[in-house]
């Protein structure tokens, strides 16, 4: 690792639980593959500890941070302003900080939207059903529907906190791009039945399933995959996830979030530096720590 010096720039994540995070790994490599002079943290901070950390941070004067659940969508009342993807999402994933000004960015949907890519789908006309209406469900929304995604059908509680965020990102995606977007009660499993049948691809993306709570899922044991469908999991804590294990057993293609987090993750470490993340040889090294 890079010798700490006096003039050693802070960078970080916040969120809660972030132990397992591979962000501080995948950064302070490229950091010292490029011979740059920051370091990366992990800090446990919850909702209720957010804007105290955020001015914290601020009074530190570090040069940016990335949030995780539960605090992508509560920092947007901390920040200065917003990039037109975050706005539009409303939901921040990276702080950038301009001279004491923090600026929100969101990198999740072009992370998981390259990561489908990576993995050789094609969707672009087709249609795709999500699970979720967090930060990342949001963020994963708004980037399928501008890369040309046909339909997509979103799946989350009737009660949920963020429904009505959802409604209007929906909406405004509607009159702004070609996606045609749905939101349903993820209760009501015969029509969460017949959106998978009709999408290329299914994603969670909620923290259902997260270590330690291996066994939850939002699917029931006896949901009918369609073979033909591929099915994705934001989730990399554990590799497979229930939702993964039962797909793959009604013979799907699968793959979990360890793609997206490096492509956000390649993102955010170009707004803070300016710099590319070698992002081949991070693969190898985080492949070489396993």
């Amino acid at each position: 690792m890079t010798q700490i010096t006096g003039k050693t720039g802070l960078t970080g994540l916040l969120g809660s639980p972030v132990a397992h995070s591979i962000s501080p790994l995948m950064h302070n490599y490229s950091f010292q593959a490029l011979d740059l002079d920051y370091v990366y943290l992990c800090f446990d901070v919850k909702e209720q500890g957010l804007k105290a950390a955020v001015e914290g941070l601020r009074a530190l004067n570090v040069r940016g941070f990335n949030l995780t659940m539960p605090d992508k969508n509560r920092v947007l009342e901390y920040l200065d302003d917003l990039s037109c993807a975050a706005r539009l999402i409303g939901a921040v994933n990276t702080v950038e900080n301009q001279n004491g000004r923090l600026i929100g960015h969101n990198t999740d949907g072009i992370g998981f939207m390259r990561s489908a890519k990576e993995q050789g789908l094609e969707l672009k006309g087709k249609t795709m059903t999500l699970l979720g209406a967090g930060g990342a469900a949001t963020a994963i929304c708004a980037q399928a529907a501008l890369d040309g995604v046909a339909q997509l059908h979103i799946f989350l509680r009737s009660t949920s906190a963020h429904l009505p965020r959802m409604e209007t990102l929906a909406e405004n995606l509607s009159s702004t791009t070609d996606c045609c977007l749905q939101i349903h009660d993820i209760q009501n499993l015969s029509a969460l039945q017949n959106a998978a049948e009709d999408s290329a691809l299914l994603v969670n993306a909620t923290s259902v399933g997260m270590a330690p709570d291996c066994e939850n899922c939002l699917l029931p044991e006896d949901f009918c995959f369609p073979s033909n469908l591929t099915v994705a999991d934001i989730i990399y804590n554990p590799w497979k996830t229930k939702l993964l294990s039962l797909a793959e057993n009604a013979g799907c293609k699968t793959f979990n979030g360890y793609s997206m987090l490096l492509y956000q993750g390649a993102e955010a470490f170009r707004i803070w530096t300016g710099r590319d993340m070698p992002v081949g040889k991070v693969q190898n090294y985080l492949q070489m720590q396993e």
